[in-house]
């Protein structure tokens, strides 16, 4: 079975694309990784993340305009407030049989990709707790028009989660956005890839599963969560005495004070020497990868 890992992510992201194929790598040298381009700007982190994390790119870029012509033309340009983000459907056409997504502001703390063998019973998994109050961040109270309240119990975070190839038909995706388009009263469109992921998969499938619900496990992955203990380079939940599988800052920004910060710098900086806070706030994450673009594009010439 041919299996890997997705992520999105451009120049911009570099810093934090670099932290999540670290710890992969930590962990997992060997999993094939491809990264979905988020848009026309990701020639330096391409230059930076090939060679050193075995990443490949994405190989049919041509499908990513096809995403993103379809939403423009079943939609409307301005429909979506980040389009971009739904080039992660691309997931279900590229190379892999099955595979896990995982957003950049994410670090793992384990062989990530041995989630994959729940695959053996279900179509589509999910690591998170969004079910408990998020409902109102992806649908409107019309939703229950469609979905039950067991259907509604399974609405995931997208920032990570695994699928089946199979799973999804390019018609799949016109359908979605069609019914998209004629009934914004059902989706709460700020989080546009989280509103679309979450309708096509609980639309699409019914062997889904939660791995917050396998029995003695339960543990938390979100930044904003402050209970979780370090342990050596891994953090821990209390409340079930389990190391985390990862960790996500979805929300949360990225920088000097932000919550678990040293784990974040730590696995950013794996095998090379790390630079103390104070140099770090005296810039903005754009500001750094503006200098290391800068840098690497007067190595290159261009």
């Amino acid at each position: 079975m041919n299996q890997g890992i997705y992520i999105i992510a451009n120049d911009r992201v570099t810093e934090q694309a670099i932290a999540l194929l670290k710890s992969i790598r930590l962990y997992d040298p060997d999993t094939p990784i491809v990264m979905i381009p988020y848009n026309d700007q990701y020639q330096v982190i391409a230059e930076l993340i090939t060679q050193p994390y075995g990443v490949q790119i994405y190989e049919d870029l041509d499908f990513l305009d096809y995403i993103s012509q379809l939403i423009t033309k079943i939609c409307g340009k301005d429909f979506f407030d980040r389009p971009n983000l739904l080039r992660k459907l691309a997931c279900w056409f590229g190379s892999f049989d099955e595979f896990l997504y995982i957003d950049t502001d994410i670090i793992v703390f384990e062989r990530i990709i041995d989630n994959l063998s729940y695959l053996k019973t279900y179509d589509f998994i999910c690591c998170d707790y969004q079910h408990l109050g998020g409902i109102n961040q992806i649908f409107r109270p019309k939703i229950f028009e469609i979905f039950t309240q067991e259907d509604i119990k399974d609405v995931f975070n997208s920032g990570f989660w695994g699928a089946k190839k199979s799973l999804i038909s390019q018609k799949d995706l016109e359908d979605t956005f069609t019914f998209y388009a004629s009934h914004p009263d059902y989706f709460y469109l700020l989080n546009s890839d989280q509103t679309v992921l979450n309708y096509l998969v609980l639309k699409k499938t019914s062997r889904r599963f939660n791995l917050v619900r396998e029995p003695g496990q339960g543990m938390g992955n979100w930044a904003g969560s402050k209970h979780f203990q370090p342990q050596g380079n891994v953090l821990i939940d209390p409340k079930v005495n389990q190391p985390l599988k990862f960790l996500h800052w979805a929300g949360v920004p990225l920088k000097p004070g932000s919550p678990y910060w040293d784990i974040w710098k730590h696995y950013r900086y794996l095998g090379e020497l790390i630079p103390d806070d104070k140099s770090l706030s005296a810039q903005t994450p754009q500001n750094v990868w503006q200098q290391m673009a800068n840098k690497l594009r007067s190595v290159l010439g261009s």
